[in-house]
């Protein structure tokens, strides 16, 4: 049997609302000049029914001192975007949030979203979420032989919106 090291935290989503939360990785040094400078990895939970509400526990594998988090609560026609900090077993509300970009993808014929290039280690700095699941589309991934990198691409239906962010450095965003 295979023991993981980590952490656990839980929350409780009232009816109607589904939260996801993604942990921030900071890219190894040894990759940073031809990767993204931050990558997301969504978070495993458990769930359980209490009446109306939904009680999750999130699970953080080989945890670092102090992990940043972004927490999505996706309701009906929105999403709130938070910014938190994992120490201990406690989740506290960031004062200084990392810069994320998001936007709503649209189209009314089947279309690709692509250009998003991996680390090595295959990690990535987007995702794209489909708001009424809030499951993730998972992209396909191809080798680009003219910049020599991973590259993904996702297939998006027709009159349906999609959530996608990213994580950047502040410097650039600027």
């Amino acid at each position: 049997m295979e023991i993981v090291q980590g952490k656990h935290f839980s929350i409780t989503d009232p009816q109607g609302v589904n939260t996801v939360i993604y942990r921030v990785n900071e890219t190894e040094k040894e990759y940073i000049k031809e990767s993204p400078k931050y990558t997301i990895e969504r978070l495993d939970y458990s769930e359980e029914l209490r009446g109306d509400a939904k009680k999750k526990t999130f699970f953080v594998d080989e945890p670092k001192q102090e992990e940043d988090l972004v927490i999505l609560s996706f309701g009906k026609d929105r999403v709130v975007v938070n910014m938190g900090i994992l120490e201990d077993d406690k989740v506290t509300i960031s004062k200084k949030p990392t810069s994320i970009k998001f936007n709503t993808l649209y189209s009314e014929k089947e279309t690709e979203y692509k250009e998003f290039r991996y680390t090595p280690n295959l990690k990535r700095p987007i995702t794209i979420i489909d708001p009424e699941t809030t499951e993730e589309i998972k992209p396909v991934l191809y080798f680009d032989k003219d910049t020599n990198e991973v590259k993904g691409k996702c297939k998006l239906k027709p009159y349906k919106s999609y959530f996608s962010f990213e994580v950047r450095d502040d410097k650039k965003d600027i």
